[in-house]
């Protein structure tokens, strides 16, 4: 059965299509018009995911939007409604196999073409099966998308280079065999003009050197978009894999996708929940942190809901379920991160519009040069040469290399500085954005709890009866009984007579003393830890009491700490004109309390993910760009839905898979870095990128008037390349600085 939901108020189907065969954005828009050339259908195709989510009217029948996907020359099939979504694979297992081949073949050519000085006696021939290998099995998938476009009425970039290696190989073989250039003493003449003489000239250079760089730039992009769909594998990971499903007394262990709405499951100390539910026995502790962004464990009991996903840091609970499969929280994330990296793509659609014009055109014009130099009575090698110069100075390797290179360099840079960029659209953003929404727990603080204040009673020693306390809280399993110990150190006296009261604290016997550490109760407490309780609370902080021999004898107050640098970097965003925004799932004291230490005026505290995605649309919607820092799976669908997503490299797998930019070391402080980077990096590319259509537009018009023949075309074409390339690697050297930022 389809994934299939219907509009009652519309009269409209919402279904999905898995696609097959799409390897570039060209290939999306391809899919998209087909299926919105029928009547009253709206298609946004994901190619992360491999899907098509298509808004059509009941009486278009699924098999209708089949063919449609199938007459652009790829595959559809319905998408099962129990399906997760997955990652489409971002290229060939075989590319990389594929490129090395090319690469060891091309060089020797290239080299031997291209230097004089290395052309030996009989040196062409031997470059020529390089140069055939290289043409056929090297450049097989360019060869098969352009004849699949060419059998759609179509034609892509792909088409220019298969046309390219084909007329540069097809010149060079004529050349050889019937023009001259297979003598053996035959040295690589230079000419400025496509001469009469052409035939003498051959560029097995040209015929390798273009698909060994378009292969590599096609290699970085698929790389770059395989990281783009990790986020949603990460989501379809996060959740529990086995439940144990109670029947009766009876429990057994049974794959997730077997649980039913309204069974029993067993959730055991250390175990994940298995889905949405209520808990019918026992009571724990659970962390929330990576659904919610609250720090601190959520005691639940029996009636309390729970979420799948999060973890049990307690006891044993018996919880039955509400909600499986698609109809759950972490589903209902998953799905919205997909939906908002499909409406990104959109963004994505401004070179294979360029490239959709830029290809019909060069077509055009090496066949007009043909004719006309054919029809002015020039001699044929004169007309092929120079109708063969503009396909080979037209291909579009230089435009290939101007942003895979300086994203590659960027990324090497940025890893050693912290900085993870992930393409040029986060680079394009981060330029613009004025607002950065902060997630605050992992983000700004370190997310694990620690004491904060120790008040002591009167004639009691913080010290000692922290160390009490932490004597008994190291057999504990919950996170305040592991802050307690951190913060006492060891070693710790010995415990007797240890017990723990659910949902109430520890008690046990230490150095002949008793200690309770409890939740404490105002009204029980004497005048100065009842202040110092009131304080814990408006600051969101957590507080326990200790009892010595049942006599409050201090207040611990913990809660979440700074990171180092927060503030720093806050103040040096401030300073650079963004305008930062405090957005957390943690209770509103905790938040207040961390912003008016960062400097921090607008403030949302316990925000769900779904209120903090609502939050971007907001201040986008009032004209702002928005870049949003987080590192849970809380965060997910804001940094989706943000101009720019920028995650933590401590955090959650789902939060660095959905943002463009990922602070690799955890540390707040590479934001300001990431941006004088980005900025960079993003005016490398502009100026690779003009280079590439400058050079086009240059050069095409020349050979075109047969001022270009086909060898110096060629090199022109690899010149071109090696400047992008030495342009983008000047990113590898490059130092933040304070003039910078």
């Amino acid at each position: 059965m389809s994934r299939v939901t219907q509009d009652t108020a519309t009269d409209l189907v919402t279904t999905d299509l898995a696609v097959g065969g799409m390897t570039c954005a060209a290939c999306v828009s391809r899919v998209e018009k087909k299926l919105s050339r029928l009547d009253g259908v709206r298609a946004g195709v994901n190619l992360a995911t491999g899907r098509a989510r298509v808004l059509h009217p009941a009486g278009v029948p699924v098999a209708d939007l089949v063919a449609a996907v199938e007459s652009g020359g790829f595959t559809a099939e319905p998408v099962p409604a129990e399906q997760p979504p997955t990652v489409a694979p971002a290229e060939d297992p075989t590319e990389g196999l594929r490129l090395g081949l090319v690469a060891l073949l091309a060089v020797p050519v290239i080299a031997m073409s291209m230097v004089p000085a290395l052309q030996m006696r009989g040196w062409q021939w031997i470059c020529f099966p390089l140069a055939a290998f290289v043409v056929t099995a090297g450049s097989l998938p360019f060869h098969r998308r352009a004849w699949r476009a060419l059998r759609h009425a179509t034609a892509t970039m792909d088409t220019l280079v298969s046309l390219g290696v084909l007329a540069s190989f097809g010149w060079s073989a004529y050349a050889l065999c019937f023009g001259g250039a297979g003598a053996l003493g035959m040295r690589m003449p230079f000419s400025l003009t496509a001469a009469a003489g052409g035939g003498a000239h051959i560029y097995l250079e040209a015929a390798v050197g273009v698909p060994l760089f378009v292969l590599c730039g096609r290699r970085l992009e698929g790389r770059a978009r395989e990281r783009t769909g990790s986020a949603v594998r990460a989501l379809a990971e996060l959740g529990a894999k086995e439940v144990c499903v109670r029947v009766g007394e009876v429990e057994r262990m049974v794959p997730i996708e077997q649980l039913l709405p309204g069974q029993l499951f067993v959730v055991r100390p250390g175990e994940k929940v298995a889905t949405d539910g209520v808990v019918v026995e026992g009571s724990s502790a659970l962390d929330t942190s990576l659904l919610t962004g609250e720090s601190v464990p959520v005691e639940t009991g029996p009636g309390d809901r729970v979420t799948g996903a999060t973890l049990n840091v307690g006891g044993a609970l018996v919880v039955r379920a509400t909600a499986v499969g698609a109809d759950t929280r972490l589903a209902r994330i998953t799905a919205l991160v997909v939906e908002a990296q499909a409406g990104k793509a959109k963004a994505q659609r401004l070179a294979d519009t360029v490239a959709g014009v830029f290809v019909p055109v060069v077509l055009a014009i090496a066949v007009c040069v043909l004719g006309y130099w054919l029809g002015a009575g020039a001699g044929r090698q004169q007309a092929l040469t120079a109708a063969v110069a503009v396909l080979v100075v037209a291909c579009p390797c230089a435009l290939g290399l101007a942003t895979p290179t300086a994203l590659l360099a960027a990324t090497g840079r940025g890893a050693e500085l912290g900085v993870l960029v992930r393409g040029p659209q986060a680079l394009e953003s981060l330029r613009r954005v004025d607002t950065v929404v902060l997630d605050k727990t992992g983000t700004l603080t370190t997310g694990r709890m620690a004491l904060a204040v120790a008040t002591p009673a009167a004639g009691e020693r913080a010290e000692e009866v922290l160390r009490l306390a932490a004597a008994v809280e190291q057999r504990s399993e919950h996170p305040i009984g592991r802050a307690l110990a951190e913060a006492a150190g060891q070693p710790l006296p010995p415990v007797t007579g240890f017990r723990a009261e659910a949902g109430l604290g520890v008690e046990g016997t230490v150095a002949d003393r008793r200690v309770r550490v409890l939740r404490p109760d105002a009204a029980a407490l004497p005048g100065e830890l009842r202040e110092a309780l009131a304080a814990a609370e408006g600051a969101g902080r957590t507080a326990v009491v200790v009892e010595l021999d049942g006599r409050p004898a201090a207040l611990l107050a913990l809660g979440d700490s700074l990171r180092p640098g927060s503030y720093r970097a806050v103040h040096r965003l401030r300073g650079m004109g963004l305008e930062t925004v405090l957005a957390t799932g943690d209770q509103p004291g905790a938040a207040r309390a961390v912003a008016e230490q960062l400097g921090i005026r607008e403030v949302h505290a316990g925000a769900s993910p779904q209120r903090k995605a609502e939050l971007v649309e907001e201040l986008r919607a009032s004209g702002r760009t928005v870049a949003v820092v987080g590192d849970g799976v809380n965060d997910a669908v804001a940094l989706a839905c943000a101009d720019l997503g920028i995650a933590l490299g401590s955090g959650s797998d789902a939060a660095i898979g959905a943002a463009g930019l990922t602070l690799v070391t955890g540390d707040i402080e590479s934001l300001v870095v990431a941006v004088a980077l980005a900025r960079r990096t993003l005016g490398t590319i502009r100026a690779n990128l003009v280079w590439a259509f400058g050079y086009n537009a240059v050069l095409v018009p020349l050979a075109a008037v047969g001022l270009l023949n086909p060898m110096l075309a060629a090199l022109a074409m690899s010149v071109s390349s090696l400047l992008v390339v030495g342009n983008s690697l000047r990113l590898r050297t490059w130092r933040p600085g304070r003039r910078r930022i």
